[in-house]
C-alpha cells in the first residue's frame, strides 16, 4: 500500500490501470467514515482500460492523521496526491462527504477538473427541525451509538442486517476525534449559491432512499447546475454499498457521453 505524508498524515492510496488507457484518470473519493474499498467495484472495472486512483481519507481506513475543521482542508490533501502523482486533470467521484470534497476541488481548481460526479451528496447541509434536533441529540449518546444511528439510516429498507452490523463496525473503528471533527466539517460546507459556476459536465447520482442527504436536497442543486445528468437509483445513502453494479453502469454511460 503506497503512501504519501502530507501536513502530520500518511496517506494512503491506490493507482491501478494502464497510463495510456482511455481518458484521464478516474479519481474515488469516499464519504464520512467510510474508505477507499467503497469503490472496490469500479476500481475493479475500469482499471481494465483506464488509470484509476483512490485513497483513505486522514483518518479513515489506513490513513492517519486527525481530523480538520474544514472540507477545503480535505481537498487540499487529494490535490496534494494528484500533484504528487502528476495528475493534472481528472474526472473526480465523490461519495457524500467525498462529493463535498470534489465540488470544492472543481469550484476551486477548475482546471484539474474534466468531468465531476457526486454519488448521494449535495452543496449544503441543511436539517428539517426534526431531524436537526435529531442529530443534535445523537451528539450527546455515547460514540459507538452516535454511529451506529447514523450509519444504519445511511442504507434502504430491506439491506441484510449482517452486512449493516459489520459497516457499523467498520465505521466506528475511524477515531472519534477524526468522526466529530469532520462532522462539523459537514454541516458547515456549503457552496449552494457557487455551483452554477461549475462548467463541467455531471453526474448527480442519487438514491431514492437516501434519508442522510435526501434527494430533494440534490434536485434543489440540480436546478443551479449548468451541465448536469441527474439519475435517481433504487437505494439509500450507500450507493457505492447497495447497488455497486448499477453505480459502475451509470458511470459508464456517462463517460461515453460526448
Amino acid at each position: 500500500m503506497p503512501q504519501l505524508e502530507v501536513d502530520g498524515a500518511a496517506l494512503t492510496y491506490d493507482d491501478e490501470g494502464p497510463r495510456d488507457g482511455d481518458g484521464v484518470p478516474l479519481v474515488f473519493i469516499h464519504g464520512w467514515t467510510a474508505d477507499r474499498h467503497r469503490w472496490d467495484h469500479q476500481m475493479a472495472h475500469f482499471a481494465e482500460k483506464r488509470r484509476v486512483i483512490r485513497l483513505d481519507l486522514r483518518g479513515h481506513g489506513d490513513s492517519s492523521g486527525a481530523g480538520v475543521p474544514t472540507v477545503a482542508e480535505l481537498a487540499d490533501d487529494v490535490l496534494a496526491l494528484l500533484d504528487h502523482l502528476d495528475v493534472e486533470r481528472a474526472v473526480l467521484v465523490g461519495h457524500s462527504m467525498g462529493g463535498m470534497i470534489a465540488q470544492t476541488i472543481t469550484l476551486d481548481h477548475p482546471e484539474r477538473v474534466e468531468r465531476l460526479v457526486l454519488v448521494g451528496s449535495i452543496a449544503r447541509m441543511t436539517y428539517s427541525r426534526g431531524r436537526g434536533l435529531l442529530m443534535a441529540a445523537s451528539t450527546l449518546v455515547p460514540y459507538k451509538l452516535f454511529v451506529a444511528t447514523n450509519i444504519q439510516r445511511a442504507f434502504a429498507p430491506g439491506y441484510p442486517r449482517e452486512e449493516v452490523r459489520a459497516h457499523i463496525k467498520a465505521s466506528a473503528a475511524t477515531p472519534r476525534e477524526v468522526v466529530m471533527t469532520l462532522y462539523g466539517a459537514m454541516r458547515a460546507f456549503d457552496v449552494l449559491d457557487r455551483v452554477g459556476e461549475i462548467r463541467v459536465p455531471t453526474l448527480l447520482i442519487h438514491g431514492y432512499y437516501d434519508i442522510q442527504l435526501p434527494v430533494r436536497q440534490m434536485l434543489r442543486m440540480a436546478k443551479a447546475y449548468p451541465d448536469a445528468e441527474v439519475r435517481i437509483i433504487d437505494a439509500g445513502h450507500e450507493l457505492p454499498l447497495e447497488k455497486p453494479a448499477e453505480l459502475t453502469t451509470a458511470l459508464e454511460r456517462f463517460l461515453a457521453r460526448g
